[in-house]
């Protein structure tokens, strides 16, 4: 990067940091009153829950920004550079799932004026019940955010040539010091600043992609050549459950899984829970349930929009992975490596001068097909000479070659313009942070209300408490990092990180369903059943079934074995 790169993104780093020092004023005024006996907001609640005052749409930003992930802007840019918008059905359940839970968890969490979602089991159930679940979260958002903070350091890696440990460790610091330091406030309103960077970030790279394109090239004619190799086609109506995006594993699992990671996962209940009422909280998950799926697709556009701007392109490697061609050359692979290069280059060319006509007017209709035919062979071709890349890359001993990743930071390193490239790094790190820093207030918070507080330490005070959260905070970051330097093997990061919650989700919030939903179901069938549902997800998994459809299975299994091991005669009142 250039001086005024970096000067851009040292902005945004102590932006960023000077929001956490000025939130960590609320948490020290916190504690001196209540040191003092003045009243107001305790310190643990104004560093766990922001003291329960933030307005509704500060809180829905900052959903907002926590989905709208560097796995966002990285892995779904480049997915549907790779495949195109079929990834969208993924989110067709979230509106469904938003309108449900304003009107019947969200009530439920409020009236019983709980800090985390599990501490609301332990009221319905039992201890048990409460600590399983608890541990349940703790491991698997412990284990997805290491896939977060994964993705970023892609960009670092092709930026500034450091070692994946060495991107992972400073992603991790930079997220550390204001989340350690200003807690929920500091999360949330530097959440607010992140989501607009990023669409921001999101538009200016969309608008250099159709600004350099060839003279004469439109939207219009680029989106037919995207058309023509699929990528624009959104919905697919079949019923198959090893097609991951279809309309019905959308609507369907993916309802589940919205229902499970909004009501369930404590990182997005911690934040319905800082609104400072009921109604702030709604209206934080009904603007979600408005604006999610449009920032998806538009996230997709960029993608799409991204595979057409390369098709004029002849200067792109056979792999966007810059490490990989060296790999497969020192493996003594080279002379086959310069044949595909060979070749890659002539399809190149090939598909500029048969792409070329088409972004420009259309395909001639006059032509009897023979444009598109010339086109899509001139495309099969680079698809074909990249897929034996992967090949060699492989034979190379070089582990998950697939370069879906890489194609967007690729982009952003190589084409941008001077002085341009430093937002769009700042835009991609202000993803990361706005993930990173909500997941570890989260499981700070939960292993200091479920585990310190409830089985450790009782009596702690307030003071303990936060000392208590920022420790767990450290300690959190550091495993979510060690597991960040395995990440690199779980293939699209998009992916990864809903597969590992789609392990434990479904049965979690079967679990919930039946502290809501299921008068006579007791602590032992609610323990038991998130086992049960997660065995049973285990059984699909190995089935090969979508992972979507891995939620519901996962809730009515749970639900189901709750039900039959419940025992009459010993379960609470439900939550009212």
């Amino acid at each position: 990067m250039t001086p005024i790169d970096w000067a851009v993104f040292s902005a945004y780093l102590a932006l960023v940091m000077w929001i956490g020092v000025r939130a960590g004023r609320h948490v020290r005024g916190a504690a001196t009153s209540s040191a003092d006996g003045a009243g107001g907001a305790d310190a643990a609640d104004e560093y766990l829950l922001a003291g329960r005052s933030m307005s509704w749409w500060t809180v829905g930003l900052s959903i907002m920004a926590t989905q709208a992930s560097a796995i966002t802007v990285i892995g779904t840019t480049g997915k549907a550079f790779a495949d195109g918008m079929g990834f969208a059905q993924f989110y067709l359940g979230l509106p469904v799932a938003m309108v449900i839970l304003a009107f019947t968890l969200l009530p439920l969490f409020r009236r019983a004026g709980v800090t985390t979602a599990y501490e609301l089991l332990g009221q319905r159930f039992d201890e048990r019940t409460r600590l399983a679940t608890a541990i349940l979260f703790l491991a698997s958002r412990g284990l997805a955010l290491g896939v977060v903070i994964y993705a970023p350091s892609v960009v670092l890696s092709l930026l500034l040539g450091w070692s994946t440990p060495a991107c992972v460790g400073a992603m991790t610091l930079v997220a550390l010091g204001y989340t350690v330091v200003g807690g929920l406030r500091a999360v949330i309103v530097t959440d607010v600043l992140q989501m607009a960077l990023v669409l921001g970030g999101l538009v200016l790279a969309a608008a250099l992609m159709l600004n350099g394109l060839p003279a004469g090239a439109n939207l219009s004619g680029v989106l037919d050549l995207a058309s023509a190799s699929g990528r624009t086609q959104l919905l697919d109506w079949s019923f198959e459950p090893s097609e991951k995006y279809t309309v019905w594993s959308g609507l369907l699992g993916g309802t589940f899984l919205f229902l499970a990671y909004f009501g369930c996962d404590q990182s997005q209940v911690q934040r319905l829970l800082a609104a400072r009422s009921l109604t702030d909280g709604r209206r934080a998950l009904l603007l979600n349930a408005l604006a999610k799926i449009p920032l998806q697709l538009f996230v997709l556009f960029v993608g799409v929009l991204l595979f057409g701007a390369l098709q004029f392109d002849d200067e792109q490697p056979l792999h966007f992975d810059g490490r990989v061609e060296p790999a497969i050359e020192a493996a003594g692979l080279g002379p086959e490596l310069d044949a595909l290069r060979e070749r890659h280059a002539a399809a190149l060319e090939a598909r500029h001068a048969a792409a070329l006509p088409a972004a420009r007017a259309g395909w001639d209709p006059s032509a009897d097909g023979r444009d598109q035919a010339a086109w899509l062979a001139a495309q099969a071709e680079v698809d074909a000479a990249r897929a034996e890349t992967l090949a060699l890359a492989e034979r190379a001993g070089v582990e998950n070659a697939d370069d879906t990743n890489h194609v967007f930071p690729w982009f952003l390193v190589n084409r941008l313009p001077l002085g341009l490239v430093g937002l769009l790094v700042a835009a991609v790190f202000a993803a990361a942070m706005s993930s990173i820093d909500s997941e570890l207030n989260a499981l700070a918070t939960t292993t200091v209300v479920d585990i310190w507080q409830h089985h450790v330490q009782p009596d702690a005070d307030q003071r303990g408490l936060v000392r208590v959260g920022r420790l767990a905070t450290v300690a959190w970051a550091l495993l979510a990092a060690a597991f960040a330097l395995q990440a690199a093997a779980l293939g699209s990061v998009i992916e990864a990180v809903n597969t590992v919650g789609s392990y434990f989700y479904g049965s979690l919030l079967g679990v919930f369903v039946l502290a809501f939903a299921v008068p006579r179901a007791t602590g032992r069938g609610a323990f038991w059943g998130l086992f049960v549902g997660m065995a049973a997800v285990g059984v699909a998994q190995s089935a090969d079934i979508a992972w979507l459809w891995l939620n519901p299975i996962g809730c009515l299994a749970a639900v189901a074995a709750g039900v039959v091991l419940s025992e009459r005669g010993d379960c609470r009142a439900p939550v009212a």
